[in-house]
C-alpha cells in the first residue's frame, strides 16, 4: 500500500532502507518521544523494524519527502492494534525537518487511509512533553478525551504521562442511523 501527498510519498520500508531510516530516527529528541524505538538507535534497530511482520490491516509507513532526485525519508507513520482492541496511529518527523508541516500532511493520508479500511476511529497519544504532537492532533480533527495516562517510553527507560486522543471515521449521519 502507498500513498502519495502533495509533497510527500508514504510507502512500505524496505531492507535497503535501514542506512537511510537509522539516519533519520537517531536523535534523542526525536526517539524519546515514542513508545517503542530504543535510546540509542542504531542501524541494527532499523533492520529489526524494517524486517518484523505487519499487519495488512494496520499498514505502516516510511515518510518520504519527494524530491527531484532521491527521495528522502523524513519520518514515519501508521495504524497500530493496541491490546484493547482499538486503533492507534502514531508518527515521527526527523527533526531537521520540523515544522514543515510533514506531520500533518502525512497523518491526513493515513486517516484517509483508516477510512478506506472502514475503521470507526482512531486513537492517539502524545507525551505532555510534546505539545507540537499534540497540536498536529487538533489539526487534524483528533479530540482530547480528557484522559491522561503513564505510557511507556522505551527510550526514556520507564513512564511518562501522555495525554488521550481520538478521532471518529463514521460520518454524522451513519453514526446517527446506527
Amino acid at each position: 500500500m502507498f500513498a502519495r501527498t502533495e509533497r510527500l510519498l508514504l510507502r512500505p520500508g524496505w531492507a535497503e532502507d535501514a542506512p537511510a531510516l537509522a539516519r533519520a530516527i537517531a536523535d534523542e529528541q526525536v526517539v524519546r518521544n515514542l513508545a517503542t524505538a530504543p535510546w540509542p538507535y542504531a542501524l541494527a534497530d532499523a533492520e529489526a523494524f524494517l524486517a518484523a511482520p505487519r499487519d495488512p490491516v494496520m499498514p505502516s509507513f516510511l515518510i518520504t519527502e519527494r524530491t527531484d532526485g532521491e527521495p528522502r525519508i523524513v519520518g514515519s507513520c501508521g495504524l497500530g492494534r493496541r491490546p484493547s482492541g482499538s486503533v492507534e496511529m502514531g508518527y515521527w518527523i526527523a527533526r531537521p525537518h520540523w515544522g514543515k508541516g510533514f506531520a500533518t500532511e502525512a497523518s491526513r493520508a493515513l486517516i484517509d487511509i483508516a477510512r478506506t479500511l472502514k475503521l470507526p476511529r482512531l486513537e492517539a497519544s502524545h507525551f505532555v512533553d510534546n505539545p507540537a504532537s499534540g497540536r498536529v492532533l487538533e489539526k487534524l480533527g483528533f479530540v482530547p478525551t480528557g484522559l491522561s495516562a503513564a505510557r511507556y517510553s522505551c527510550a526514556r527507560g520507564g513512564d511518562a504521562i501522555a495525554k488521550l486522543y481520538r478521532l471518529s471515521l463514521v460520518e454524522r449521519e451513519e453514526a446517527l442511523a446506527a
